[in-house]
């Protein structure tokens, strides 16, 4: 077993099924507000899993992130989060383009990574959308759900980890780096999109991580959620 950090290129059609899910791979997706330590945590665990004996022989591990996942997601996330002046996009045009953004990670990088049976580890996914665009923006949760089915082609995460940040923690970790257009919308926004993240993780079976500990206890229970929910669960078994 070993870990690569490389993206998986799209040689097959979209989607993509394997004959028996015991090969496909897994996808676990980590999802909070911004501060919360999902790239710390993504590489934690790609570090562990390996010698972990979670995955199956030959079986790789592969990080990506939404949006910027693929050549068009990185030109797309620039454009979202830090467009040129009066490039910024509006509400409903800021939502599409999240929608294109994933339809084009789903096809060339999850899809094919998990019919080869690799795993692989998300930064973020359909979940941010909602609560982002839909719980922190106002849009319609039922048109979020729908652009959701046409992008991800019905793909769903095996795991999603919820690491809940208290929203003044996360304004304490950001410091005075410089916001970007997202962060940018204000603390009501932001208060708006922790709540929203909350109610889809209690709607949707997300594992919640208390992110405010030492990054090696985050560490610790998000091990101990990947060998609790999937040493023998079939793929595709839990919610997104």
């Amino acid at each position: 077993m070993r870990c690569c950090f490389k993206m998986a290129a799209a040689t097959t059609p979209w989607p993509v099924h394997a004959e028996s899910d015991s090969r496909r791979g897994r996808l676990v997706v980590l999802e909070g507000i911004d501060g919360c330590g999902k790239s710390t945590q993504l590489q934690a665990l790609a570090a562990w899993l390996p010698d972990s004996g979670l995955l199956e022989p030959g079986a790789e591990v592969r990080l990506t992130r939404e949006p910027g996942g693929t050549a068009l997601g990185q030109a797309l996330r620039e454009l979202l989060l830090h467009p040129p002046g009066g490039a910024a996009p509006e509400t409903s045009a800021e939502l599409l383009l999240y929608a294109a953004d994933r339809a084009q990670h789903v096809q060339q990088v999850i899809e094919p990574a998990l019919a080869a049976g690799h795993w692989v580890l998300s930064d973020r996914f359909s979940g941010s959308t909602a609560a982002y665009q839909g719980y922190g923006r106002g849009l319609p949760l039922a048109t979020i759900a729908q652009l959701e089915q046409i992008a991800t082609g019905g793909l769903q995460p095996d795991l999603t980890l919820w690491l809940d940040l208290p929203l003044p923690e996360a304004c304490r970790r950001r410091g005075h780096r410089p916001a970007d257009r997202i962060e940018a919308a204000g603390d009501a926004f932001l208060a708006r999109v922790h709540q929203g993240f909350a109610r889809l993780a209690a709607e949707r079976g997300w594992q919640p991580i208390a992110a405010a500990e030492p990054p090696q206890a985050v560490t610790a229970a998000c091990q101990q959620v990947l060998w609790r929910c999937l040493q023998s669960q079939p793929t595709g078994a839990s919610g997104a």
